[in-house]
């Protein structure tokens, strides 16, 4: 009966199979000739399959053998698994970890991130959703993600636990095959509202009232930021966009960087904060996670950032916005 199976009796047959005798398994794992001979015939004799040819002079695999060995290995390889998950949860690592993060977050640190995180817990689960506005906060309050990255601005988060993370610069653009791209600047609102501005919404109801930086009463909505980036950059409308994602096309003559009356020449940002129900908290993986991302993001003390281009004129504000804070409780993960 498959209930005497043992992984012993797995361990057995994969180090005969990759000996490539029994008495070469058994000075591999230590033991006598007869204690592996023992250990095969009670694992045919569990599976009711003969495993190998024994007629010549050294015992080969045969065509069952051959796939039994395959099953074997991935059961190991699981039951390996399962001793890791089990290890890292007595040490206080989460049993899966699963993230919501803005879209606007830049994609090659979190990529970075999550490559050390595999090297550094290469048996934890991750779950990885790219939201936009207040879908992340969604995933939190749903209980789907257990940790975010993402602005509060764009809902206030209350009763959840944040902390600043960074700041995201924006910057308004057009195609340079736009006409706002031929207005001549400063650009007042009223030039503005003369064209279509592209603007972001989400699934969620969180940020169904958000209206920050819509100038213009013809708007076109997207959900994913990277397919407003396209439309962008097709001469549908003008926008806001992170920094980080259109200096390229700015550099390469694809974008026009728009300037604004009421920025001065100046950058804006956007806050993204790490946040999370203060009932669950990140486990020793989501930390872990947290501090490998602030290694690599630009240090906010001043105010500087590596996606900022010298070729941009003016003065560079990448402060986070004014955060209400009688909403946001904030501790240090």
């Amino acid at each position: 009966m498959l209930d005497r199976l043992t992984l012993d009796q797995l361990r057995v047959l994969v180090a005969v199979a990759e000996a490539g005798s029994f008495s070469a398994a058994a000075r591999r794992l230590g033991r006598v000739q007869s204690a592996v001979s023992q250990t095969v015939q009670a694992l045919e004799l569990t599976l009711g399959i003969a495993l190998f040819e024994r007629n010549g002079k050294t015992p080969r695999l045969n065509d069952a053998g051959k796939v039994i060995l395959r099953d074997a290995r991935g059961l190991l390889a699981g039951a390996e698994t399962l001793r890791a998950r089990a290890e890292s949860i007595v040490a206080h690592v989460e049993p899966e970890l699963t993230l919501a993060v803005d879209a606007m977050f830049p994609n090659a640190i979190l990529i970075a991130s999550l490559k050390a995180l595999k090297s550094a817990y290469p048996y934890l689960p991750v779950t990885l959703y790219t939201e936009g506005l207040g879908a992340a906060e969604q995933r939190l309050r749903d209980g789907v993600a257990r940790l975010a990255i993402y602005s509060p601005n764009a809902t206030g988060a209350q009763g959840l636990e944040t902390q600043f993370l960074t700041a995201i610069p924006f910057v308004p653009v057009v195609a340079t095959h736009h006409p706002l791209a031929a207005e001549a600047g400063p650009l007042s609102h009223d030039v503005l509202k003369r064209y279509i501005q592209l603007v972001l919404t989400d699934r969620s109801s969180l940020s169904a009232a958000m209206s920050a930086r819509i100038v213009s009463p013809r708007i076109w909505r997207f959900a994913d930021l990277r397919n407003r980036l396209d439309y962008l950059l097709a001469g549908f409308g003008w926008c806001h966009m992170p920094l980080h994602l259109v200096t390229d096309h700015i550099d390469a003559g694809r974008l026009k960087r728009l300037d604004l009356q009421e920025y001065d020449g100046r950058l804006t940002s956007v806050p993204l904060h790490v946040v999370h129900d203060p009932a669950h908290p990140p486990g020793r993986a989501g930390r872990w996670l947290v501090d490998d991302l602030r290694k690599r993001l630009p240090p906010d003390d001043d105010g500087a950032a590596p996606w900022s281009r010298e070729s941009f004129d003016g003065v560079v504000d990448v402060g986070p916005i004014q955060m209400p804070q009688k909403r946001i409780s904030q501790r240090r993960l």
